[in-house]
């Protein structure tokens, strides 16, 4: 049976103009010239000095060679160096490959190496960690260093010193639709993170989409502590580009700072994730912050629990609007009705956006489509869906079938068509809205002389949702767990860390030798008192 929305909850559909997704500057330019595009602690530009920067950095890059289908990858904090440089590379029909900041050095070489990044741009203090493994990367020609102190090395460009000659008119390139725009990478259940490829048309047609289904109008203020690396962050801040939106970006999250912007700019929509919700409503000055100005609140990245939506509502009168994306659908597929509070649910992630199909389908085939409220894969289509992932021609025929995105997760919708997600993806594991690939810290564990074989799981907490525990078999019986969570501590991203090792004396596999992940969480969930 065909799930179909009731006729009053269908969104309408979207005229998608065919231009490249640099040209999503040009419409505030035209109309708001002199509007502040993006406030930055005592800094502000105005939407035509915007287009400037964009278009002199695009010039110098050209300056230095890079074109159209080179990658560039963007290892930095929030700062408007990070807007200049998105709409740059895409004005040049370059790739831009956003970096987590939290990276340490295997993870920088791993991106840098696999995405076959020509350059990168990159905040000054975190360039040592380009600096220590530039020698493993052939590639990359050129390291473009940002931010206040940025030191002068032989090896090194400074992004003031480069703009600072380059012209401000538009670069005359030719650019297509299905032209890739950018490569975020996803960590995958399985291996190393996958590099998704994200065309022009994918960027457009989803920052439209978010526009549309958010109510986003240029009145609008946005605060953005949100990384701009990740795909959340990235619909931001283009959505808020393209409709004139005053943008307020921290560098990174933090409470007292966050509710001092929200009232001092009048901000209208917050953007968090549960757990910044969470800390909020902990807080016993909540309900003396003025909330006026604000909307809604719009949470991604992984399922609020309802009972936190309903008391940050309580306390400062401001709904929550819970959405569902992934990177993959570049990222937005779902959101609450936040223009008709009967519509709005707080245990569901909402309506398809506009454009967007939905199905739930059978779990061995994926072929059998189901009825209401039968739990089954989210399969999703349209113009947002990834054109595959990089390098990976098995992965990318496995996860777009038809056209049909198959999101490995696990859901149901009901009979007016809204989608409640049941289960995550089985294999992450979802710290704090981040997603953790098991798999790459069992690659570490590996690594360590005492371990003869391990699993890594997420153990439910209630703070986090998640953290990374490892079920280790040891190869040396004087190992501790304390010595292998020192360790593996520093190695990998700070949201990455082991919280907990348990020896076992085996690892639960199926005759294939693939790990029984489903056994070790079920034992961990009734441990808990979960399960």
């Amino acid at each position: 049976m065909r799930v179909t929305s009731q006729p009053e909850l269908v969104r309408p559909r979207l005229s998608y103009p065919d231009i490249p997704y640099g040209a999503m500057l040009d419409r505030p330019v035209m109309l708001y010239p002199d509007r502040t595009a993006v406030v930055f602690n005592d800094t502000s530009v105005t939407f035509r000095e915007l287009d400037g920067l964009v278009n002199a950095f695009a010039n110098a890059l050209r300056g230095l060679g890079i074109g159209r289908g080179d990658r560039v990858a963007l290892y930095m904090t929030n700062r408007p160096e990070y807007v200049v440089s998105f709409f740059a590379l895409a004005r040049i029909g370059a790739v831009s490959s956003p970096m987590n900041p939290s990276y340490r050095e295997r993870e920088v070489a791993y991106q840098l190496g696999d995405s076959e990044s020509v350059a990168v741009v990159v905040q000054h203090d975190l360039a040592a960690a380009v600096r220590a493994v530039r020698g493993e990367l052939p590639r990359l020609k050129h390291v473009i260093t940002v931010g206040p102190g940025t030191p002068v090395e032989s090896d090194t460009i400074r992004f003031p010193d480069l703009i600072a000659g380059a012209p401000p008119a538009p670069p005359p390139v030719e650019l297509h639709g299905d032209d890739l725009l950018t490569l975020p990478y996803s960590s995958g259940t399985t291996g190393m993170p996958k590099g998704v490829l994200l065309s022009h048309r994918n960027f457009v047609a989803n920052n439209l989409q978010f526009i549309a289904s958010s109510r986003v109008t240029e009145d609008d203020r946005f605060l953005i502590f949100l990384p701009l690396y990740h795909i959340y962050g990235l619909m931001l801040m283009g959505g808020a580009v393209h409709a004139g939106v005053r943008t307020v970006l921290m560098e990174r999250f933090d409470p007292n700072e966050c509710l001092r912007l929200t009232q001092a700019e009048k901000i209208t929509i917050v953007f968090a994730v549960p757990p910044v919700l969470v800390l909020f409503c902990q807080r016993t000055d909540l309900a003396q912050v003025d909330w006026s100005s604000v909307r809604h609140v719009m949470i991604g990245a992984a399922p609020v629990p309802p009972e936190v939506s309903r008391r940050f509502t309580e306390i400062t009168g401001v709904k929550v609007v819970q959405g569902y994306g992934l990177t993959e659908a570049s990222p937005i597929t779902h959101l609450n009705p936040v223009y008709d509070d009967a519509l709005l649910t707080i245990d569901t992630t909402g309506l398809p956006c506009n454009d967007t199909e939905q199905k739930v389908v059978d779990l061995e085939t994926g072929e059998r489509e189901l009825g209401p409220n039968e739990v089954g894969e989210v399969i999703i289509r349209g113009p947002q869906v990834m054109l595959g992932y990089w390098n990976a021609p098995e992965a990318t025929a496995a996860t777009v079938r038809n056209g049909w995105l198959y999101t490995g997760d696990i859901g149901r919708i009901d009979e007016r068509g809204y989608l409640t997600i049941t289960d995550r993806k089985k294999e992450m594991i979802k710290y704090k809205g981040f997603g953790i690939a098991p798999a790459e810290i069992e690659a570490l564990l590996f690594e360590h002389p005492g371990v003869a074989d391990g699993a890594v799981i997420g153990k439910p907490d209630l703070e986090a949702g998640e953290v990374p525990k490892a079920f280790v078999v040891r190869k040396d019986p004087t190992l501790t767990a304390e010595a292998l969570l020192e360790w593996a501590r520093g190695r990998l991203a700070g949201y990455k860390t082991l919280h907990e090792v348990e020896f076992v004396d085996a690892i639960p596999k199926t005759a294939s030798g693939k790990i029984l992940r489903r056994v070790l969480k079920e034992q961990e969930r009734k441990r808990v008192g979960l399960g």
